[in-house]
């Protein structure tokens, strides 16, 4: 697992002082590696970035496959795109019948073990000593080493802001809550007008614990909540059990889009988009949907702010400590029948993200991109500016955890905001499965 949470610190420090920000080519339904035929070569590369909701991204995936195949002009990009849970689901199903594309998207940690243990993922260490050695901003690569060894190349990095609509605001006239309670005031006030608070599709479960690891941190400080998650500690600290009482409490005072929890955060997404919530707690790989993002309407983008999740009075948290880290990055398969140029394809996509998905997109990429000269909306200036304060990173959960105990974790997660269990069972859960990490 990945729990040292003053690398995340040096990784924040790094971006700030290092001024770094930050076409498909068809749609099969299959996703089985690639092929030589003669010099023709074809590379599968599965990703989560559709049309519409990921519009920035996608655009740039598609110049680059464009591009590569351009400059390759015997090399195939055949690409497959599904959502986030999509994605997630079919990339189980494609390692158990060792059907993996060439190429595909990971996320870091314990999300990634599984995969690296079967053997589905092939070491990428070379392509950290060509073109790209000395590009990614100190940190992000080790989220995706596994026994000295890396297995991922890293696209993003990301913090987790509460995004707010500033036209709703000012119709009731609220301000930027400075504490937990004063966010709960703007909770009430919403809820008394008939406007729903926050937006919240928690059938997707990890949207749920952006916001319980808020309130852990908030009431139980960093330190509690990473000894709880690496299973030294326990969720049953005074901190933590507040933090998930806090979490039914905040059900009971319908905080969130009603049916949130069999919403997905697409269904939840939209209704932030179209204005009917007021709040949404998700990082900053939402931010082209923000800023450049020419299918949501300007006059909303506009409206667009952020704040911090607020302290909590009593509280052992630090509004300066975030939930984030290294986003998703790339991985090779193990078994790629075109393994070299897949390698080759993957260590050109990486280089040409960098400034294009700062451009193009608003993304803060994982690699080192000098922003002097870049024009970028404010909306991005300013969270990357809170980088600088940033006092520590915790690593989200579920990505932080072996896949047994994150299922364990997102299943409750789920139960606790659905008040099918008490903070206490939610606490002994968690322990048991963590018991195997002490």
């Amino acid at each position: 697992m990945t729990k040292p949470n003053t690398k995340w610190v040096t990784l924040i420090l790094s971006l700030c002082l290092m001024l770094v920000a930050a076409g498909c080519s068809g749609g099969g339904s299959g996703s089985a590696g690639g092929s030589q035929e003669g010099d023709k070569t074809t590379v599968t590369f599965m990703h989560l970035w559709p049309e519409g909701v990921s519009a920035g991204q996608n655009k740039i995936v598609n110049q680059i496959i464009e591009e590569y195949q351009n400059e390759h002009p015997n090399v195939t990009i055949k690409t497959e795109v599904l959502d986030n849970e999509q994605y997630k689901n079919k990339l189980k199903v494609l390692s158990a019948s060792n059907e993996l594309p060439d190429v595909g998207v990971t996320w870091a940690a314990g999300f990634m073990t599984p995969y690296v243990e079967g053997g589905l993922f092939t070491p990428i260490d070379d392509l950290l000593q060509g073109e790209l050695k000395d590009k990614f901003v100190e940190g992000t690569t080790e989220a995706f080493a596994i026994d000295g060894k890396t297995y991922g190349l890293p696209l993003e990095f990301n913090i987790t802001p509460v995004f707010y609509n500033k036209a709703i605001f000012e119709q009731y006239g609220l301000e930027i809550p400075q504490t937990y309670e004063e966010l709960k005031q703007i909770i009430s006030t919403l809820t008394s007008n008939g406007v729903a608070p926050i937006a919240l599709g928690n059938k997707d479960r990890w949207t749920g614990s952006l916001i319980y690891m808020f309130l852990a941190e908030r009431f139980a400080g960093q330190e509690a909540l990473a000894s709880a998650i690496n299973g030294k500690g326990s969720f049953a600290d005074e901190g933590l059990m507040k933090a998930a009482t806090e979490v039914q409490s905040l059900v009971d005072s319908n905080a969130f889009i009603k049916g949130f929890n069999g919403l997905s955060n697409e269904e939840a997404k939209s209704e932030f988009l179209n204005g009917k919530a007021a709040m949404y707690v998700m990082s900053t790989w939402e931010l082209p949907n923000f800023t450049t993002n020419e299918d949501i309407p300007q006059e909303f983008r506009d409206s667009v702010g952020f704040f911090k999740f607020p302290e909590a009075e009593g509280g052992k948290g630090d509004i300066n400590s975030w939930v984030g880290g290294p986003g998703v990055g790339l991985f090779v398969s193990e078994d790629s029948k075109v393994k070299d140029e897949a390698k080759k394809f993957t260590e050109y996509f990486v280089s040409k993200w960098g400034e294009q998905s700062v451009t193009g997109a608003g993304v803060i990429p994982a690699t080192k991109v000098d922003t002097a000269s870049l024009t970028l909306p404010q909306l991005y200036i300013d969270l990357f500016n809170e980088m600088n304060q940033a006092t520590s990173i915790t690593l989200y959960a579920d990505v932080q955890m072996q896949a047994n105990a994150a299922e364990t974790h997102l299943n409750q997660i789920q139960a606790l905001f659905g008040k099918a269990i008490t903070p206490e069972t939610f606490a002994a859960e968690h322990d048991k499965v963590l018991s195997g990490s002490k």
